[in-house]
């Protein structure tokens, strides 16, 4: 890897993309990052099969070589244009008040969306219609449905504002949104899913049952699958006020194992209506999420 690739694909890391100035830099920065990590192990493959750009063949036309790409990468990458739209795509971020929890890094709200700019950018840049919908007990925020690159800087400025909300009504906004939708298109849902797991699935059928296709990222902490605590911690819900203090490592093994059932019915439960489950933790990098994304893209197309 050369240090040009080096310094880019930091930019996956969540903790270093969540130091930087402005939402449209991160974004840039983390799109920039993956497309120069695509050519390398375990993605091999994938930088053929991007909207916008392509590796330049020797002997052809300079012409649409991205000179910018270029200085970052050392790489040459062609610009390749497309008179259509490809997807009419709808983000669903989740602003409500248990995505604000970080035992450290950085917060699953703060987490989910560097991944909504980093996915908006790059379906933008492969001409596709985005769209948002931020939402806690109720949809907060509406962008509609635009796939101009003038519509990005609205977009990011939108998800820049993001802070929490109120109590999860995951279920009910997603009923919601499948009514409102009423073109079909690709739906991708940010969400910690803390909620009935019965009625979040319902929601996600709703969206199946009217055409739509759906990517659904599960956003959690490390430590909401470990419980790894030491010593006596007191636990403060941050949407009722709740607290119980209590000693985790009493309660660990039989925690993990409820997080697993819950996590196994909701991967299950979408595997059935061919809905892409995808959990993440706010340490994961994001080139695997946006690998996710052109996975089902790419059936899409």
């Amino acid at each position: 890897m050369s240090p040009r690739e080096a310094s880019l694909t930091d930019f996956l890391k969540p903790e270093v993309v969540s130091r930087l100035a402005n939402m449209d830099l991160r974004a840039r920065l983390i799109v920039e990052g993956f497309i120069a990590g695509l050519h390398r192990s375990p993605y091999h493959g994938f930088s053929v099969e991007f909207a916008e750009y392509r590796p330049y063949n020797a002997g052809e036309s300079t012409r649409n070589v991205d000179w910018r790409i270029y200085g970052k990468t050392d790489r040459y990458y062609v610009k390749v244009f497309e008179d259509e739209t490809n997807l009419r795509a709808t983000i669903l971020l989740d602003r409500s008040a248990s995505m604000d929890f970080s035992s450290g890094g950085v917060t699953k709200l703060r987490y989910a969306t560097l991944l909504a700019a980093a996915l908006g950018y790059l379906m933008i840049m492969q001409r596709d219609a985005v769209g948002l919908v931020v939402f806690d007990e109720r949809v907060n925020e509406a962008v509609p449905h635009r796939s101009a690159k003038q519509h990005l800087l609205h977009l990011l400025r939108t998800l820049e504002d993001v802070r929490p909300g109120a109590r999860t009504e995951i279920a009910g906004t997603l009923r919601e949104m499948a009514e409102r939708l009423k073109r079909r298109g690709l739906v991708i849902l940010a969400s910690d899913l803390l909620d009935d797991p019965d009625r979040v699935l319902a929601g996600l059928k709703a969206f199946r049952h009217r055409g739509h296709e759906v990517v659904v990222f599960h956003v959690l902490d490390p430590k909401e699958l470990t419980l790894d605590y030491p010593g006596e911690v007191r636990f403060v819900d941050r949407e009722t006020d709740e607290k119980v203090r209590t000693q985790p490592w009493f309660l660990k093994d039989e925690y993990r194992r409820s997080v697993s059932r819950w996590i196994s019915d909701l991967e299950r439960g979408c595997k059935e209506h061919a809905i892409d489950y995808n959990l993440v933790t706010t340490e994961t990098s994001f080139d695997q999420a946006l690998v996710a994304y052109l996975n089902k893209r790419r059936r899409l197309r």
